[in-house]
């Protein structure tokens, strides 16, 4: 864990910097819930408050986000588009997902109806804050080849689209 160096200093408080920087840190590399950190810092002989911690994580923590996100590492040159029914409290959402090969999620979208313009807007949204990918599998449906390959052809010629099923697989 690096405390960032743009992080102000914190005269005044209760507790030193390093532990308003571990809770903040822990909370967003994580996503623990206050009274988990409350718990953590409780084992390790630091008693603080929820509220305490809520505030640190408002004050501090896009310091902390913009570092972890910074430091995790580049997403994997092929990527799986993937698009499912799913019901969230008995309504049937649609669900868009990019998945690269490592297995990490680069990014989610879920709607309540099937909207074109913002299905192709999604994989654009991804390669403009992941980068271009070399492949892009899909499972070969017609209904979204189009918003998922057109993004793709318009911002670079060397990547392709390619589908999920096996070459020797017939028609």
């Amino acid at each position: 864990m690096k405390i960032p160096s743009s992080m102000p200093n914190l005269k005044g408080f209760r507790f030193p910097r390093e532990i308003v920087a571990y809770a903040v840190w822990v909370h967003h590399r994580f996503a623990l819930s206050t009274a988990d950190v409350e718990n953590l810092l409780a084992e390790r002989g630091v008693i603080v408050s929820r509220e305490a911690i809520r505030l640190w994580v408002n004050r501090f923590g896009p310091h902390f986000a913009t570092g972890i996100r910074r430091d995790q590492p580049c997403p994997n040159d092929k990527w799986h588009l993937d698009e499912g029914g799913i019901r969230i409290n008995g309504v049937k959402h649609w669900l868009w997902r990019v998945v690269d090969a490592n297995g990490d999620t680069l990014d989610i979208l879920v709607q309540t109806c099937r909207n074109t313009k913002a299905a192709k807007r999604f994989p654009k949204r991804v390669i403009a804050r992941c980068g271009q990918p070399g492949v892009l599998i899909t499972d070969r449906r017609r209904r979204y080849t189009k918003p998922t390959t057109a993004p793709i052809r318009a911002s670079t010629t060397g990547s392709k689209a390619a589908t999920g099923r096996p070459a020797d697989v017939r028609k």
